[in-house]
């Protein structure tokens, strides 16, 4: 790891943090209904949307209710986006001249869900696909939805600790409003304004043509870039307006920008945290779950740099592989990684992409080293629990906190319990669930994608173990919610649409919906006071817990299919 590589990291590390506890403690005052400094300007308008939709800000709901909702929610936004995507060559601003990509039923249905479920998974090139119109009301306008659902759903999870002897978890259109309002709106206004003073485009400009220093002419596509970006990433959704995504210089013009970029993943999920520990009143143990966070990120920084900068070991003792620095060039593994960037802001936005269910990349990760490309693919194998999606990434560290005390409980011979809720068995059979979930869709599906030939007709680059590793990857992408991809997989066919719509569905319902049902079961308890055989949640010990707990899960589950992937093709490397 070089010097200004460790100093880039350490920075970022250092700003996240430094941002969560007052992100935190402003969320928490708007999900308590506090006042805050943006009321005089936001409750009229917040009024004025509960007039018009007939909500009853006071009116708490069922975890069944809640759940309900936010089903419905995502089934509309689908079904608009969808009916937006096929209909999109009737509507203004479309240039069947541009549009070259076909949108089949199949590949608007995958690109709907996508969207409406935060993963913005792409089997397609943006602007080669997609109008300025439908870049903007279709995909922009689910990027903010989509993430203000999914923030709704944390809230939720969170009273779940808070209240005490009641079924009820808020209001799912208040929390969607107000998620809206006091928080997506105004950061994305901002950081898209620094956006575009880095160079991002933000306008409606025909595609210009320029002709190449080698004769050919070349379209350039401009478009609302800025209104989209900032938003793909603060949203944790990952989807950009062009296929290079933010390796793009309209996307991704600077460094600076890039850092932007990547603070509007991170800050918020991180602040997630704090706003645990404010709103139940531990705020010791919110910054203990923000401590885990930050250290398991810290180890993937360390592993991912040190394989990129130090390339594949057979290369270097072959002398075929320069790995250190010098004034003519950069060392190391430069494939697929932009001179702009480097590796050291490469590998921060390839673990941090990975761990905030955001697929926004600066690099081609099909081009990492077997060791480099797996991090990010242990990062979303965790579950989203490193910062992770908005909301998702508060309720899957949760989830794994509470393994981690039965795990303790089990062996001191007292039936678990956190922060005052009981650990029950039908508590910890939603969590089991909750843990079983992934690994099985994720498995199942790699399984029957590398037996079948439509599954196989995707590896139209590489076979063998970096093709298992590409399939792999696919699938816990999906199912991470999070929409990056080995480059090297075409998935723009039946076979891969449909699957991987399987898994975005599983990731995003099918995990929210155990974690409604806990949070219910915990809300109706009431509170234990904390006695001699308590385990302390807010020390560094438990930290340890959870860290443990969430590595030993994904070792338990996925490991052999790791072993066939990048492990296997390391050690090929290696000789």
């Amino acid at each position: 790891m070089n010097f200004s590589s460790l100093l880039l990291y350490l920075l970022f590390v250092v700003v996240v943090v430094a941002l969560a506890n007052p992100v935190g403690s402003y969320m928490a005052r708007v999900y308590s209904g506090e006042r805050t400094l943006l009321d005089p300007l936001l409750r009229p308008v917040e009024r004025a949307i509960y007039r018009v939709c007939g909500i009853d800000e006071r009116r708490d709901m069922y975890w069944t209710e809640y759940a309900g909702a936010f089903l419905a929610f995502s089934l509309a936004g689908t079904l608009f986006l969808y009916a937006l995507l096929r209909l999109q060559h009737l509507l203004p601003t479309f240039d069947p001249s541009h549009m070259t990509t076909p949108m089949t039923p199949d590949l608007a249905a995958n690109t709907a869900l996508s969207f409406s479920t935060t993963t913005t998974w792409q089997a397609y090139s943006g602007e080669t696909t997609m109008s300025y119109l439908l870049q903007t009301v279709g995909l922009t306008a689910q990027n903010f939805l989509a993430g203000a659902a999914g923030m709704a759903v944390g809230v939720a999870v969170i009273r779940g600790f808070v209240r005490e002897k009641t079924p009820r978890l808020g209001n799912f259109w208040v929390d969607l409003v107000r998620t809206l309002l006091w928080l997506l709106i105004p950061i994305s206004i901002a950081g898209s304004v620094a956006l575009i003073q880095q160079g991002v485009p933000c306008n409606v400009a025909h595609y210009t043509q320029a002709r190449t220093l080698e004769g050919p002419m070349q379209t350039i596509a401009q478009g609302p870039v800025a209104a989209l970006t900032f938003i793909e990433n603060l949203g944790t959704n990952g989807g950009g307006f062009f296929a290079a995504n933010g390796s793009h210089p309209y996307q991704n013009p600077t460094p600076l920008s890039n850092l932007i970029q990547m603070l509007g993943i991170a800050v918020v999920p991180a602040a997630f945290a704090i706003t645990f520990g404010k709103m139940t009143g531990r705020i010791r143990d919110g910054w203990v779950l923000l401590g885990v966070m930050v250290a398991l990120f810290a180890v993937g920084l360390i592993i991912c740099d040190r394989a990129e900068q130090g390339g594949a070991p057979g290369s270097v003792r072959a002398g075929r592989l320069v790995v250190k620095p010098d004034g003519s060039q950069s060392g190391g593994n430069m494939e697929g990684k932009e001179t702009r960037f480097g590796i050291g802001s490469t590998v921060l936005t390839a673990v941090t992409t990975s761990n905030g269910a955001t697929g926004n990349t600066n690099a081609s990760h099909d081009s990492f080293t077997p060791i480099g490309g797996a991090v990010p693919l242990v990062n979303m194998l965790l579950g989203e629990i490193v910062f992770g999606g908005l909301g998702s990434g508060l309720y899957s560290i949760l989830m794994v906190a509470i393994v981690g005390l039965f795990i303790t409980g089990l062996m001191i011979g007292r039936t678990p319990e956190y922060m005052g809720k009981q650990i029950g068995p039908t508590e910890m059979k939603l969590v089991v669930l909750y843990s079983l979930v992934s690994p099985a869709v994720i498995l199942l599906l790699t399984a029957v994608a590398v037996v079948t030939p439509s599954g196989l007709a995707g590896l139209t680059t590489n076979g063998g173990a970096h093709g298992f590793t590409e399939i792999l990857y696919a699938y816990t992408s999906c199912m991470a919610n999070n929409g990056q991809a080995f480059s090297g997989l075409s998935t723009n066919t039946p076979f891969y649409n449909v699957s991987t719509t399987i898994a975005m569905m599983t990731g995003r319902f099918f995990l929210a919906i155990p974690a409604l049902g806990l949070a219910a079961r915990f809300a109706r308890q009431g509170r234990r006071a904390p006695g001699p055989g308590t385990f302390p949640t807010d020390t560094a010990l438990f930290g340890a817990v959870i860290a443990a707990a969430a590595v030993l899960i994904v070792a338990l589950s996925c490991m052999p299919a790791l072993a066939l992937g990048p492990i296997v093709e390391h050690l090929m490397l290696s000789k």
